[in-house]
């Protein structure tokens, strides 16, 4: 059986000489629900900017049992969906149901499944009525819930999220969680938020400077205050 992701010793460099990642390993299994954390510039962005070949570093990547390499990009970018940490990366369009159709249409699905599949994406994230809303001018919370839709249209098999919990009030953060808790799928997380790590993620992965420091059950990992401590990162009170 395939992993979901499976990464193996990837380094990258940005074109300004910054080393990004060194020498990166990480293989998720089918159905887990990961956390991504660390201090900022640890390099969390840059490798799941790597899991649909937006970057493309030195080492191997593969998703579903695909190598993420430039032929097979259309096929991995419908199996993983990617969601930014700001919606306004990924909504354009005059309305939510062309957001959200986008990808579907893109990939030359027929209007009738092109609809259904945005219905089935609204009710995931309880946004059904919003179709003929205008996403720029919905709250940050609808936003999100909107640009999650947009990825799970496509029906992915991995959710890759980049802090969804940034910029959000204290409501709309803790229903984005109980929505996150319900998706049924493979999930990998990038995030700041260690009070939603300790209570949805059974696994967590540390990185800092580039590299893996730690990667175990989130509940042992938490308990070692020294180790956080040393990686910018604090348990949650």
């Amino acid at each position: 059986m395939h992993h979901s992701i499976e990464i193996h010793n990837l380094s990258y460099t940005y074109p300004d000489g910054q080393r990004a990642l060194q020498g990166v390993s990480l293989n998720i299994r089918p159905d887990e629900k990961v956390a991504l954390v660390g201090p900022n510039g640890a390099g969390k962005s840059t490798l799941i900017l790597h899991l649909n070949g937006i970057l493309d570093g030195q080492g191997q990547v593969e998703v579903c049992g695909l190598d993420v390499v430039k032929e097979n990009f259309a096929r991995v970018r419908a199996l993983v969906g990617l969601v930014f940490q700001s919606p306004e990366d990924q909504l354009f369009s005059p309305t939510v149901f062309d957001d959200v159709a986008y990808g579907p249409l893109y990939q030359g699905l027929p209007v009738e499944q092109v609809q259904a599949r945005v219905q089935e994406a609204l009710a995931a994230v309880h946004m059904q009525g919003y179709e003929r809303r205008v996403s720029h001018h919905l709250s940050m919370g609808e936003k999100k819930r909107i640009a999650i839709a947009t990825v799970l249209s496509m029906e992915p098999e991995v959710l890759v999220l980049d802090e969804p919990t940034a910029g959000l009030d204290p409501r709309s953060r803790r229903s984005l969680i109980e929505l996150l808790r319900e998706l049924p799928m493979t999930m990998l997380v990038s995030t700041h938020d260690m009070l939603m790590v300790q209570e949805l993620f059974p696994r967590m992965v540390i990185m800092d400077e580039g590299r893996v420091i730690a990667d175990g059950p989130t509940q042992q990992l938490m308990d070692d205050e020294e180790l956080l401590w040393a990686h910018g990162l604090e348990k949650p009170r």
